[in-house]
């Protein structure tokens, strides 16, 4: 077994090259493997980069401390990629890729990693769809099997993707069309991006839901799920060379594929407030509000971090103490800045308690944000917000699976497998003067979308499509 002390230790690239140069030396040109270097990842880890003669791009972070080992597999597509007409097809691959392949018939994939031991999910995102499995060290193997053979051999006949269609149309009228927050969350992303993709539900439109054909998948199929489009992540207990060497054998005969150009259309500039009236099924008021957010690699994008954990982060937080404690107005409160690889939302949500109007709650939720843009925050409460961002960050990355996500996460969207913790000191270098500074570039209502809520007894519509119960003011 390579031990990691030896490869990483006193001559890492020589011991690695090595490594390569001997794998190489016993497979064909298709298959041979590219070391390019490490990649620092915080203080004391290593992720070791490696590419295939195919394009994919392979990750490595060896961690003998649990037998056991996680691995991810990142598609570089994602809801923003989508075209009109043909919505959701990211989020019906991520159904699709656990289905019937050349080799496999439908449920085996799910059923042969946890007989050994494993399990596996996936997740659908604006720029991104990931394929997670965790397993005991000894089913690696098994796992890379079944990860090629479904990037390859997927069936996509007219069975399989309709049975997958009409699971993500329930989904759908579940999460959307019968769920209030899901269906505000649908018209918020949808009036702030009028123009740009991040407007397009990642589930999808239902009509285009129930009309992708298999012509459709195979072409999506084809084009996107390429290695030349995906990263492989893989954390844990690991053989360094052993790894390679499976990694090679049974991803290098994948076929590259050519990617297309992505035709970006940014969002023009928003003037004004954008407002939206809805009845919906929900016992009380709630109010979404959504200010376009710097992109996550964007300078600004920390000190928006921070000021967000100031306002909502935490019992002690702004926003909270006043709406809940102190007026007793409402009964929860949440932001989160968006994570786009270009601009997106500070999206939050405030649920009023009993019978409060949005109305009520939205004016003193400005009354909050009018002290933020008027005054610098307290050094004390800025302490507090980087010390719990940082608790945050630190805990996230305890596990295998931790770490591989989030190497994952921003070598996709950032490139640089290790840029956590070039965001980790970015937030601890964030002064009252960026926070005043990012309150008011952003925290502006003329580029500010808000979704009111009017409680009603009614039933949800069930498709989601109709508008009608929807007022522009």
């Amino acid at each position: 077994m390579t031990e990691v002390s030896a490869v990483v230790g006193a001559s890492p690239h020589a011991e690695i090259e090595a490594i390569v140069t001997k794998l190489n030396a016993s497979r064909p040109d298709a298959r041979h493997v590219r070391y390019e270097g490490p990649a620092p990842f915080g203080q004391g880890m290593i992720v070791q980069r490696f590419a295939l003669a195919n394009g994919l791009r392979v990750l490595i972070e060896v961690d003998p401390a649990a037998p056991v080992v996680c691995l991810q597999t990142w598609m570089r597509v994602g809801s923003r990629f989508e075209k009109t007409g043909k919505t959701g097809i990211s989020h019906l691959f991520e159904h699709l890729m656990f289905g019937e392949t050349e080799e496999s018939a439908h449920g085996a994939f799910d059923r042969m990693l946890e007989e050994a031991g494993g399990e596996t999910n996936a997740a659908t995102s604006l720029d991104w769809t990931y394929y997670h499995q965790n397993l005991p060290r000894e089913a690696l193997a098994l796992g890379l099997r079944l990860e090629a053979e479904r990037m390859g051999k997927l069936i996509l006949r007219e069975p399989q993707v309709a049975s997958e269609k009409e699971v993500v149309a329930n989904e759908r009228r579940q999460r959307v069309d019968d769920d209030v927050d899901g269906a505000v969350n649908e018209i918020l992303y949808r009036e702030a991006f009028r123009t740009h993709a991040y407007g397009i539900p990642t589930i999808g439109w239902m009509q285009d839901i129930l009309g992708f054909t298999p012509e459709d998948c195979v072409s999506f199929y084809r084009t996107y799920y390429a290695p030349n489009n995906a990263t492989l992540v893989l954390v844990g207990d690991v053989d360094l060379e052993a790894s390679l060497g499976l990694i090679a054998d049974h991803m290098g005969a994948l076929v590259a594929s050519d990617i297309p150009v992505e035709d970006v259309k940014p969002e023009p500039p928003q003037t004004e407030e954008r407002r939206i009236e809805v009845d919906k099924p929900s016992p009380t008021h709630r109010v979404a509000i959504g200010y376009k957010c710097p992109a996550l690699g964007d300078f600004d994008h920390a000190p928006l971090v921070v000021l967000n954990e100031i306002l909502f982060g935490g019992r002690s937080s702004r926003v909270h103490r006043r709406l809940l404690k102190e007026l007793e107005i409402a009964t929860e409160v949440r932001g989160w800045v968006g994570t786009g690889r270009d601009p997106s939302l500070y999206d939050i949500s405030l649920t009023a308690r009993d019978d409060v109007t949005g109305e009520a709650l939205l004016a003193a939720f400005d009354a909050e944000i009018a002290k933020v843009l008027a005054d610098p925050v307290q050094e004390a409460e800025l302490d507090r917000a980087k010390s719990r961002l940082e608790l945050g960050t630190l805990q996230s990355l305890e596990s295998v699976s931790g770490r591989a996500e989030t190497i994952g996460f921003y070598d996709t969207v950032l490139g640089e497998p290790g840029a956590l913790f070039t965001k980790l000191d970015a937030y601890r270098r964030v002064t009252r003067s960026d926070v005043l500074r990012v309150a008011r570039r952003c925290l502006v209502n003329d580029v500010r979308t808000l979704v009111l809520v009017r409680p009603t007894a009614d039933e949800p519509d069930g498709e989601g499509e109709d508008e009608g119960d929807e007022v522009a003011a």
